[in-house]
C-alpha cells in the first residue's frame, strides 16, 4: 500500500490529512509516513 499513497499524495489525489488517517488505520508505518510526506506525525 505504501506506493500506491506515495503516488497518490504525489499526484494531489490525496492529502496529508489522508495520508495521516492511513497511519491510524495501521496502514503504513510512521517512517512510511515520513517517506511521503516530508514531515514526521508531530509535524516536524
Amino acid at each position: 500500500m505504501y506506493e500506491k499513497i506515495k503516488k497518490y499524495y504525489e499526484k494531489g489525489v490525496w492529502s496529508e490529512q489522508r495520508v495521516r488517517e492511513a497511519h491510524a488505520k495501521g496502514i503504513i508505518t510512521p517512517e512510511e509516513f515520513k517517506a511521503i510526506t516530508g514531515k514526521g506525525l508531530l509535524g516536524e
